[in-house]
């Protein structure tokens, strides 16, 4: 075959193959020089090459060419590398722009952190409950938001694509409000505040290590970890340092109670719905014990009789 029609084949065969109309037999196409039709195949089960084992093939039509019932194509798996969540979903990109936007009015309004900060004196001595919630927002620097962030990029949106906004939300949420409850708990007399999102992105850590256990990310961009070992070491860093490094001016306590309370709600789920069901059971025995059966006989009306 003149090497001119095998090149002008094969830009002929990608072109289809990029516009989807060729189907998996090939296509023909028609020899000038010696007036012979030629089909053009990929490589099948049974189907030609070319020496070197080279992945197409090209056979005359008139001597048979592929079978075009009985071939059956050879599908190949191939791993890539992906860097970051890829396209960035609406949640990710809501949290990423408020975060952002609070991170530079806090630059102009420094003093806002011991409002919006979390100060565990100030939320059981003057019930600033709302900081349970706004300290998430509040950053140390441009270096704690761009990890946060990233973070947040990286492993948020293939959660949220799983699980839909709503969800991811209320999970991210949880381990936000957990990390918390747990960092107020154990340091009610903690005088400087807390600040940053990471009790929610360990949670998402956590949650992206259950559902992807074996996918690999690089420890400290350098080292290759299954996704897996990858929590556990972190969550076990947490731990220690929670106990031995009180006043680090890192709050392991909240990164720990991210992840935590971001397991208890997937396992178990909303607790107030669990709550909510107590209290409803609760209710129905409470009235059990209230109510009386009186018996009497059919004839007999001296009694009341309930229906």
């Amino acid at each position: 075959m003149p090497p001119e029609l095998v090149e002008n084949m094969i830009e002929r065969y990608s072109e289809l193959r990029h516009n989807q109309v060729i189907s998996n037999t090939g296509f023909e196409s028609p020899c000038s020089t010696k007036g012979e039709s030629y089909r053009f195949s990929p490589l099948w089960s049974n189907g030609p090459r070319l020496h070197g084992g080279n992945p197409i093939g090209f056979v005359p039509a008139s001597r048979g060419g592929v079978s075009i019932e009985s071939i059956r194509p050879m599908y190949y798996q191939t791993q890539r590398m992906m860097i970051g969540g890829g396209s960035i979903t609406p949640a990710v990109k809501g949290l990423l722009i408020t975060n952002v936007c609070v991170f530079l009015f806090q630059h102009f309004q420094p003093q806002i952190v011991f409002i919006f900060g979390l100060l565990p004196f100030l939320v059981w001595g003057k019930l600033y409950i709302w900081q349970l919630f706004t300290y998430q927002f509040l950053h140390g620097g441009i270096f704690h938001l761009l990890f946060n962030m990233l973070a947040l990029w990286m492993f948020g949106c293939d959660l949220e694509r799983r699980w839909g906004t709503h969800f991811f939300l209320r999970y991210y949420f949880v381990s936000v409000v957990g990390g918390a409850i747990l960092n107020t708990v154990f340091l009610p007399g903690q005088i400087a505040p807390s600040i940053g999102a990471s009790a929610g992105i360990y949670g998402i850590l956590l949650a992206y290590g259950l559902i992807y256990p074996n996918r690999t990310v690089y420890f400290y961009f350098f080292f290759p970890l299954k996704m897996k070992h990858f929590v556990i070491i972190i969550g076990l860093i947490s731990l220690y340092s929670s106990i031995t490094t009180i006043h680090s001016g890192i709050a392991h306590l909240a990164h720990l109670g991210g992840m935590v309370f971001g397991y208890i709600y997937l396992r178990w789920g909303n607790p107030w719905v669990w709550a909510r069901i107590y209290l409803d059971q609760y209710s129905l025995a409470r009235r059990k014990r209230r109510l009386r059966i009186i018996t009497a006989n059919k004839d007999d009306d001296s009694k009341p009789t309930l229906h």
